[in-house]
C-alpha cells in the first residue's frame, strides 16, 4: 500500500484525482498505476485499470491468476467488474468509497454470487493515510 499512496500522489502532482494502485505476483510488484482521466482524455484510465492493463502486457494475459491488487481508494463498479473478469485473486484498498465504493459500500461486485469469479478483499488498510490524501486533494480545490 505503501506504493500506491506514492502513486496517488504522482497523481496529485499531475492534477489528477490521487489514487494509487499496484498488482503483486509471488511477492513481487508486476504493475503500477495511478489516475489519469484528464491528462488521457479517458474516462477508464482509473489507477486499477491502468494497473490491470500493465499487468496483462508484463504476463502476457489479461488472466491475472494469483495476484493481489493494492488500491488507495475502493474501487467502483468500473474496475470492481474488471477485476473480476481479470481473475484478480485478491484486491485490497485503503479508504471506502461511501458515494461509489463496489467492493463492499455501495455495491459489492467483487463478491457477487451471479458472476462466475469472487475476488478476496480486505478493506482499510491504512485507511488514514489514504483517505487524508484525497481530502486534502479535495480541500485545496474548494
Amino acid at each position: 500500500m505503501s506504493r500506491a499512496l506514492e502513486l496517488a500522489r504522482l497523481a496529485e502532482a499531475a492534477g489528477e484525482v490521487p489514487v494509487g494502485a499496484v498488482i503483486v505476483k509471488e511477492g513481487n510488484i508486476i504493475a503500477e498505476g495511478w489516475n489519469r482521466p484528464i491528462s488521457t482524455s479517458d474516462p477508464t484510465a482509473h489507477a486499477e485499470i491502468v494497473a490491470l492493463r500493465a499487468a496483462a502486457q508484463a504476463l502476457d494475459t489479461y488472466r491475472l491468476l494469483d495476484t493481489t491488487l493494492y488500491v488507495t481508494l475502493e474501487p467502483c463498479a468500473m474496475c470492481a467488474g474488471a477485476m473480476v473478469h481479470s481473475r484478480v485473486r485478491r484486491v485490497v484498498y485503503g479508504a471506502t468509497d461511501p458515494r461509489a465504493g463496489a467492493a463492499g459500500s455501495v455495491f459489492n461486485i467483487v463478491q457477487h454470487a451471479a458472476l462466475n469469479h469472487r475476488v478476496e478483499l480486505t478493506g482499510g488498510v491504512q485507511a488514514e493515510e489514504c483517505g487524508a490524501v484525497l481530502r486534502n486533494f479535495f480541500a485545496a480545490r474548494r
